[in-house]
């Protein structure tokens, strides 16, 4: 019997790309020839090739939708056209049985191609509103699912299902030990974890710098801090470490974090609350976004899972009061992260997806 075959699709940032880490593992297990389609330089190649280089990658070309007057509005279409024939291309040679979409602009092309190749789509959307590139991709697919319940309401009612949160199992085989050995640390104290997402975020970097000797009076600190934003001259504070971006490392830092501040993107903080992490969340503003995590961030602050702080009001004092704040209530949040429901395995999701392949 021909061995299956299935294309993922997703990225622009580690958040499209998760999820689709999650199950390649449990797709290889169960026979299925996995490919992946994204763009060219994004960070979804580094991701899927250094994790999975049994995986092939195909790179196409991919434009951003802008919601925003640009003059790339005008010749960005001509990317996505160019993508849709090489998607087209690269699953008429794959073909699979089903193709799966995290979503980011470069999946657009990708589903739409499917469309044309009559190969079925399923779409997942992680945010409590679907973002852009998910609405024009729906039009052309089976079926979407998404995390939270909230976002059914903005979807047809045969179209989507709510799966709840899905955690890669990668995520539970995190250490202590070599959490604190990565770091250098050698003092006994509780660990603060900052980062600011996959491609940083200097408001954050500069609210945990400006209060550096404070914090390490109490903690030992690490920091995420984004591709290029390293302050080589904090290099050799003691108990203080920073990392541009962490990939098979970031488990390890987890188990080794007592407390987490962060942007509030679904994906990241449905891990913390799967490993019970008291977490401070700092939404990207609605001027810089469509306001996505700033939602995320009201639900979880609702159900007693987190602490928020708005990116408008974060200052040096306002940071130090939020984390003191989280300290206070650590016992208080772990209780209701405790009394939550349990994410989904991969396993769980791979056969939710497959039961619309053709």
């Amino acid at each position: 019997m021909k061995q299956k075959s299935i294309i993922l699709t997703g990225g622009g940032t580690a958040g499209h790309v998760s999820l689709n880490q999650a199950i390649i593992p449990t797709l290889i297990e169960e026979g299925y020839h996995v490919h992946y389609i994204g763009s060219h330089d994004g960070i979804e190649k580094d991701l899927i090739t250094q994790a999975f280089p049994e995986v092939p990658y195909h790179s196409i070309s991919s434009g951003k939708l802008r919601r925003y007057f640009s003059m790339k509005n005008f010749t960005d279409p001509f990317k996505v056209l160019a993508g849709i024939g090489q998607a087209f291309t690269v699953i008429r040679k794959v073909k699979p049985s089903i193709i799966f979409s995290k979503g980011g602009f470069v999946s657009v092309p990708v589903v739409m191609a499917a469309k044309l190749a009559n190969v079925p789509v399923v779409i997942h959307e992680s945010d409590v509103t679907p973002g852009l590139a998910n609405k024009l991709a729906l039009p052309f697919a089976s079926h979407m699912f998404t995390i939270f319940e909230q976002t059914l309401k903005y979807l047809p009612n045969d179209k989507a299902t709510c799966t709840g949160s899905i955690v890669r199992e990668q995520l539970f085989q995190g250490d202590k030990d070599r959490g604190m050995k990565l770091c250098g640390f050698e003092e006994n104290k509780k660990t603060l974890l900052v980062m600011g997402g996959s491609l940083g975020s200097v408001v954050l970097n500069d609210a945990l710098r400006s209060n550096i000797p404070e914090l390490l009076m109490n903690f030992n600190v690490i920091h995420l801090c984004g591709k290029g934003n390293v302050d080589s001259s904090l290099e050799s504070l003691k108990g203080y470490k920073q990392f541009d971006y962490v990939t098979t490392e970031l488990p390890d830092l987890l188990y080794t974090a007592d407390f987490i501040v962060s942007r509030a993107g679904s994906n990241s903080i449905f891990e913390f609350l799967a490993l019970k992490k008291p977490m401070l969340l700092i939404p990207l503003s609605a001027t810089k976004s469509r306001g996505d995590q700033i939602l995320n961030a009201e639900i979880f602050e609702r159900q007693g899972f987190a602490l928020t702080l708005e990116e408008e009001l974060l200052t040096k004092n306002t940071f130090m009061k939020s984390i003191q704040n989280l300290v206070k209530k650590k016992d208080e949040i772990i209780d209701n992260m405790i009394k939550a429901e349990s994410p989904k395995t991969p396993s769980e999701m791979v056969e939710l997806i497959l039961q619309y392949e053709k």
